[in-house]
């Protein structure tokens, strides 16, 4: 059975169109790949963002936020949560 209504990514596809938006979205694309992996990871191994932070050390409020792209975290805290992961953190300046 399909869901009602429009996917994220024919959604975005749409709004990318809009020249502001895109330009927007280009400016935040480091931070939505950092999230997009982070959700992966933690989805691959069916753990839920309750078992994620109490290996790092934290609220599920905070892993939360994070992925919600509401939260503006340190790099210590990515670490942190790669780590958590099995994953090492890698940035890349260009």
């Amino acid at each position: 059975m399909n869901k009602a209504g429009i996917s994220f990514e024919e959604m975005k596809a749409d709004m990318l169109k809009d020249d502001e938006f895109r330009t927007e979205y280009e400016k935040l694309k480091p931070r939505y790949e950092a999230i997009e992996q982070i959700i992966r990871a933690r989805k691959e191994q069916n753990m839920t963002q309750s078992e994620l932070a109490k290996r790092v050390g934290t609220q599920k409020s905070n892993i939360s936020r994070l992925e919600s792209g509401n939260y503006n975290p340190s790099l210590d805290f990515l670490v942190k949560v790669a780590g958590s992961l099995g994953k090492n953190l890698s940035v890349r300046i260009k």
